[in-house]
């Protein structure tokens, strides 16, 4: 049963302000684009949307919109490829425009009743978590049968698969060489002539699915689905049972439809990396032991291994034991982070690190990058130097938009967690190469911070980045 708060509450934010502040007044520090997003938010907090049973149905419905897409694949908004239930709807490959229609529709509706949901929530709205739970793996049985929707990745996981299973080496190769043209057909153009640039236990995944899939990509990618759509109902049961506030967690991660439409719809890496990350901090925040910090590392050193961003998860749990002067900890889990990079990477050589660094230097829109590299190109700047200039400059922006989001979290909130997810949203708001499954990681650490206003943020961020960036693959 839900229950809704028999009194009136504060006009929330997109869900709760910072501790000792309203949602609609601002704080000490509150600039002009603050104080009109407050405003602005606080007055459509109290419409139909903020009601939890319209939240819950405008939710579903751009899920199932989703979802329809993916059941009418192959068109121009999936991969070329037909899985399990996307064979009991016809293909709208013949008219583009009525499946671009339908993602973009149903990714605006995914976007609203996120934002519906969690202002109910900061209205007193308190959901059985578990029973969001199993909503949404009923919702994840789903769409891991249909065809991926809004990215081609899957199909380049899959291909890279195929080259590991069969003794290739996916950092000195790319899928269009390796010659298996059922596979590299349906991989984007983009990355059809890119070495992998995934970590070793990336590859082990995607080489597990390929030696059950063998020649047919469908049935890799299906693997790859499922084993994405497990993990991401596997960190909803680990949210739901050590998190301190379950309900708040639930509605963040597991009953969070963008995320769902993101991670698991698009069969996307970045779930993983937020399953390891997610438990290497709930182990630091219960565990000082040698054992505890061990395991801290090696789950920092697989994410890593899964994509190189996840180092900002142990520079996040590093500083507060820095700060603390924990020399000992700190060093263990450092080590123990080497060496399982080192053991991954050990049985590819350094050649598999030269693809990756090569993925640093790419940029896209909307990274305010991409507009600095198409304005110093038109000044005829070559595109070497524009990018050497930007991976350069922009881990500095990093640091200091992650001492901004810092100061705007109360500063009686676990370090452990904040920390981490001030550095992860900073990455998201000025790294080069940015997607909206790479929210995934500050999403899972923004579930253990209580009563903060970046929320909001992080949401309309995620957002504007599904609605730029939702594509059948022609571009990522």
């Amino acid at each position: 049963m839900t229950q809704v708060s028999s009194h009136p509450a504060e006009p929330p934010g997109l869900v709760e302000p910072t501790s000792g502040s309203t949602a609609l007044g601002p704080v000490a520090g509150d600039g002009p684009i603050e104080r009109l997003m407050s405003t602005l938010i606080s007055k459509l907090a109290w419409s139909r949307l903020s009601q939890p049973r319209v939240a819950v149905t405008v939710s579903g419905v751009g899920l199932l919109l989703g979802m329809v897409v993916g059941a009418t694949a192959p068109n121009a908004e999936t991969l070329q490829i037909r899985l399990p239930l996307s064979h009991l709807l016809p293909s709208l490959n013949g008219i583009p425009f009525v499946a671009t229609a339908l993602l973009y529709t149903g990714d605006i509706l995914a976007c609203l009743g996120l934002a519906g949901m969690l202002w109910a929530h900061s209205q007193g709205w308190r959901p059985n978590p578990r029973h969001l739970l199993l909503a949404s793996a009923s919702i994840v049985a789903v769409m891991v049968s249909l065809t991926p929707v809004g990215s081609s990745d899957a199909a380049s996981y899959a291909a890279y698969g195929r080259i590991a299973a069969q003794g290739g080496n996916p950092y000195t190769t790319n899928p269009l060489a390796w010659g298996d043209y059922a596979y590299s057909h349906v991989v984007s153009a983009t990355w059809k002539t890119q070495p992998s640039v995934y970590g070793p236990f990336a590859t082990a995944i995607q080489r597990f699915a390929a030696s059950i899939g063998g020649a047919n990509v469908a049935t890799t990618v299906w693997v790859l689905m499922i084993l994405n759509g497990a993990v991401f109902l596997g960190v909803g049961w680990l949210l739901l049972k050590t998190s301190d506030d379950p309900v708040r967690a639930t509605l963040f991660w597991t009953a969070n439809p963008v995320l769902i439409q993101q991670l698991v719809s698009g069969g996307h890496l970045d779930t993983f990396v937020a399953a390891a990350a997610i438990c290497a901090i709930q182990v630091a925040r219960r565990v000082s032991s040698l054992y505890g910090d061990v395991l801290i590392g090696v789950l920092i050193g697989l994410a890593c291994e899964i994509k190189i961003y996840a180092v900002l998860i142990g520079i996040g749990l590093a500083w507060p034991l820095l700060q603390r002067h924990e020399w000992m900890r700190t060093a263990r889990i450092a080590a123990a982070s080497l060496v399982t990079v080192a053991l991954g990477y050990g049985s590819y050589g350094l050649a598999a690190l030269k693809p990756l660094f090569g993925g640093l230097q790419l940029a896209t829109l909307p990274s305010p990058w991409r507009f600095f590299q198409l304005g110093g190109e038109a000044l005829g700047v070559d595109r070497a130097t524009l990018a050497t200039i930007t991976s350069c400059i922009w881990p500095i922006a990093l640091l200091v938009a992650a001492w901004f989001i810092l100061r705007r979290i109360s500063s009686d909130q676990p370090r452990e967690v904040v920390t981490p997810f001030a550095l992860t949203f900073a990455w998201i708001l000025v790294a080069p190469w940015i997607l909206p499954w790479y929210t995934a990681v500050a999403w899972v650490t923004l579930t253990q911070v209580p009563r903060n206003r970046m929320t909001r943020w992080l949401a309309i961020v995620t957002i504007l980045l599904a609605l730029v960036l939702s594509t059948g693959g022609r571009r990522t």
